[in-house]
C-alpha cells in the first residue's frame, strides 16, 4: 500500500520498537520512505532479516537517491547483502546502515539538509 505526499521526504515523527509515525500516521510494519514522500507500507524482504538487491533495486531505480538509509532493527538484526552495497557503489548511492533508532535520526537530518534520500526501516529486532 502507498500513501502519497507531495514534496521531499517527510520527517519521521517518532519511532519505538514495532512502530513508526510519519505524517501523523502510525505504522506497525516495516516501511520504505521514498524521496518524494511516497510511503511503501508492509515492506518485507524475500529473506526476513537479509536485505537483498531484489528487495530494494526497484525502489532505488525509481527514486535515484544520493543516500540509502537502512534501519536494521532495534538490535541491528537486518543484514544488507553485498549485492546491495555493490549496486549502490556503482550508482553513486551512499549507504548508511544503523540500528533503526539511530537511522531515523540520520534520515531526518538528511531530509532537513535537502538530500535525495530513501529510507528502508525494519521496525522490530
Amino acid at each position: 500500500m502507498r500513501a502519497e505526499f507531495r514534496g521531499r521526504s517527510p520527517v519521521i515523527e517518532d519511532y519505538s520498537f514495532g512502530r513508526i509515525k510519519v505524517l501523523g500516521k502510525v505504522y506497525h510494519r516495516d516501511i520504505i520512505l521514498g524521496n518524494d514522500g511516497v510511503i511503501v507500507e508492509n515492506w518485507w524482504r524475500r529473506e526476513g532479516h537479509l536485505l537483498s538487491l531484489e528487495d530494494i533495486q526497484g525502489t532505488l531505480e525509481q527514486y535515484k537517491p544520493n543516500v540509502l538509509v537502512v534501519g536494521a532493527g532495534s538490535a541491528g538484526a537486518l543484514k544488507v547483502h553485498r549485492s546491495v552495497l555493490d549496486y549502490c557503489a556503482k550508482n553513486g548511492i551512499r549507504v548508511i546502515v544503523e540500528k533503526t533508532g539511530k537511522a531515523v535520526e540520520t534520515f531526518n537530518e538528511l531530509v532537513s539538509k535537502g538530500e535525495r534520500v530513501v529510507g528502508a526501516f525494519h521496525l522490530t529486532c
